[in-house]
């Protein structure tokens, strides 16, 4: 018998607190879940229901009070931040509803950040010229070849988020954390932006877990999880 493949990411137990003064605020409280290879997975749940903390979580940027985190079957338990940014580095992207884009920076510069971060100097110096070739055809991919050397001010919300997407995507992670990726969009401009995801997501069957408030979104993935006061309510397959 094939043994099935381990999950991108999986939440075992998993609670997450803030001190605030001397008070204890619980956001997460026993979280389990696991997104497997190439799965669309949408996170539901009303404001305040703990998803984009579970995200952060997951994507490794914070520590669980309790439980364990898995990266393809690896526990992250005890890692060092230095360990957790090199497998998050790796195996992981991040779309944000606010983009995160760096002013200064022009597009083209902002993606080939990305792939400065997974390599040493010495290896990315000696490789500038392909990075450099890839983060061209990556924003030519997201439809931004004509715009390589605009700054963020000088982009549409649309554009920015498009960019955001090519910076996510250019280090070929093996799972996309999308907070609200649209929420700050237009719904022409959010189509267009959510049709470019999953196209790139099917052309590369990446893993994506989709933070969202829209339902309708929500049904064109492969299974929807609802969150409400810190714990997975219901999951629903849907394709």
């Amino acid at each position: 018998m094939t043994k099935p493949p381990e999950p991108v990411l999986s939440a075992t137990g998993v609670h997450k607190s803030y001190a605030i003064g001397d008070r204890k605020i619980p956001v997460l409280r026993g979280v389990d879940l696991s997104i497997q290879p190439s799965e669309k997975v949408a996170l539901l749940g009303a404001s305040g229901a703990g998803k984009s903390t579970l995200l952060h979580l997951l994507g490794l940027l914070d520590t669980p009070t309790e439980g364990e985190v898995k990266v393809f079957g690896k526990s992250t338990i005890g890692s060092s931040p230095a360990e957790r940014a090199k497998v998050r580095n790796v195996h992981i992207g991040f779309v944000f509803q606010f983009y995160h884009l760096i002013p200064e920076l022009t597009a083209l510069q902002n993606v080939m950040l990305a792939q400065m971060m997974n390599a040493s100097v010495l290896s990315y110096w000696g490789q500038r010229k392909k990075c450099k070739q890839q983060a061209v055809e990556m924003l030519d991919q997201v439809g931004l070849g004509d715009r390589l050397q605009h700054r963020p001010s000088e982009l549409s919300g649309g554009e920015r988020q498009r960019c955001a997407i090519a910076r996510a995507l250019i280090a070929e992670p093996s799972v996309v954390l999308a907070d609200e990726p649209t929420g700050n969009l237009d719904s022409q401009t959010a189509e267009g932006v959510i049709e470019l995801m999953f196209s790139i997501q099917l052309e590369r069957q990446i893993a994506f877990l989709l933070v969202t408030h829209d339902e309708a979104l929500a049904l064109r993935c492969d299974r929807i999880i609802q969150m409400k006061d810190g714990v997975v309510t219901e999951q629903q397959q849907v394709r």
